[in-house]
């Protein structure tokens, strides 16, 4: 494994930039100079994120979520 993280993540395994050994790894996400842990998916090339938000669903069950842009940080925990 590389030490650095991926351009794009995404938690939710039917995306195609679903990579559960990195999230194994732990990824950190800092956005707008705040670090974030509700993030969906990033992306670092195109400067946002999407976040979680509140408890609701989708009729899929997958999480609501809004996209935001900005600076993106990303790095391994461990």
């Amino acid at each position: 494994m590389t030490n650095t993280p991926p351009d794009r993540l995404s938690v939710n395994p039917a995306s195609p930039f679903y990579n559960e050994a990195l999230l194994d790894r732990g990824i950190g996400v800092r956005f707008k100079g705040i670090e974030k842990n509700n993030v969906e998916e990033y992306c670092i090339s195109e400067g946002w994120v999407r976040l979680a938000v509140g408890r609701g669903t989708d009729r899929f069950g997958n999480p609501m979520a809004m996209k935001v842009k900005g600076p993106v940080e990303v790095w391994f925990k461990s």
